[in-house]
């Protein structure tokens, strides 16, 4: 049946009050709580019970719930499961992200940057200029040494123990300026600080007059897939400002992760493999595959 128009809201003609039951029904189960009975459904969407029954019956019939035989309770359905690896699948990390580093530019005053994890190196894949006088230069598509920039720390973070001394292995510690780490120990110290605040800073370590800062994006399932952020002279991009624009950083980490499907990590992923840790079984060249076209 269509809901009876309310006034100042000139959409509600047009919403079905059955489908927003539903909806609501759907949305009272949550990590926490994966299972619910009828009753316990009945309280949290304030609907009666026999109204929620009613519903459960149809929404079980199209596989958007099932019931545990077990004890009666009832639980998403695998059905949701597919339609969201439907959505997962149109996703693609350029398109996604490009809002999020253009409204970074407009706040920050500074270029923002798109880099993912291959081949032991940060690679630069997208990237929204400044309409300053100072500028980076050029780097979309180049790979970059990991110890030595905002995105390749932050990545690395975000990667095994074993992965993190094979790419160190591989790629060495070469200084770049004299702030480059080149100590394994002082890289651990840095990449653990990272973990813990939540992103990277490049203090001059890649090139000297330039500061950058980068923060993790989050897919589905949990693991970092890229890192966005800013970059610029150290003249702009001072001490004084660096907490105020690691904020504008995260906040669009965190924004973009979610279109990512990050929020949905925990109801799925098993804890050894949520937030803030790498699957074990991941390559860096799997990581930008999957960054490329999340889902395929």
């Amino acid at each position: 049946m269509i809901s009876t128009p309310t006034p100042g809201d000139e959409n509600r003609p047009y919403r079905i009050q059955s489908v927003e039951r539903a909806v609501a029904i759907l949305g009272a189960f949550s990590a926490d709580e994966p299972e619910l009975g009828v009753s316990e459904l009945a309280e949290r969407v304030g609907f009666h019970r026999s109204t929620v029954h009613r519903f459960l019956v149809n929404l079980e019939a199209a596989g958007l719930v099932e019931r545990n035989p077990r004890g009666g309770r009832y639980r998403l359905g695998l059905r949701l499961f597919e339609l969201g690896g439907l959505v997962l699948r149109q996703m693609n990390l350029w398109d996604e992200a490009l809002p999020f580093l253009e409204t970074l530019v407009r706040e920050s005053g500074e270029t923002g940057q798109l880099a993912v994890l291959d081949n032991g190196e940060a690679v630069y894949i997208e990237r929204v200029e400044a309409r300053r006088a100072l500028r980076l230069p050029s780097a979309t598509g180049r790979g970059y040494p990991v110890h030595a920039t905002s995105h390749g720390k932050l990545l690395l973070a975000h990667q095994p123990a074993d992965v993190v001394s094979e790419i160190i292995r591989e790629r060495t510690l070469k200084a770049f300026t004299p702030s480059t780490l080149v100590d394994e120990d002082a890289l651990e110290q840095e990449l653990a600080l990272i973990r813990e605040r939540g992103y990277a800073l490049d203090d001059e370590e890649y090139e000297v007059g330039v500061r950058c800062i980068g923060a993790p994006i989050f897919d589905h399932t949990g693991f970092a897939i890229a890192a966005i952020g800013i970059g610029g002279p150290s003249a702009r991009i001072t001490e004084a400002r660096i907490d105020e624009l690691a904020t504008l950083v995260m906040h669009a980490a965190k924004g973009l992760s979610r279109r990512m499907g990050a929020e949905q990590a925990g109801a799925f992923v098993h804890p050894q493999f949520r937030v803030r840790t790498t699957s074990p079984s991941s390559t860096p060249s799997a990581r930008m595959a999957a960054a490329a076209s999340v889902g395929t």
